[in-house]
């Protein structure tokens, strides 16, 4: 079962590490294979887990600036109305 939100992060990752230099692109890459795992998982992933993916993207936006920090912010629009479909916290 694909999560749709997820993908859609993924998507907006890749894009990110396109436009990053270093080890924010690696980082940026990690974070899309993760989300593309997450997307086609049986089980999707909880609150806690992606809490400390956003953190993780939130630091390397901070970081990168610019364009990078664009396509994160897309991801974590992504993230957040993926959330928004969770029960809990």
């Amino acid at each position: 079962m694909t999560r749709d939100r997820l993908a859609d992060a993924a998507d907006s990752l890749e894009r990110a590490a396109s436009a990053a230099d270093g080890d924010a692109r690696d980082r940026l890459s990690d974070q899309s294979e993760q989300f593309e795992t997450l997307a086609d998982a049986d089980r999707g992933p909880d609150h806690g887990k992606l809490a400390r993916h956003e953190h993780v993207l939130n630091e390397i936006a901070d970081d990168a600036g610019g364009e990078v920090a664009d396509h994160v912010d897309d991801a974590l629009e992504s993230i957040h109305a993926f959330r928004e479909t969770l029960e809990g916290v």
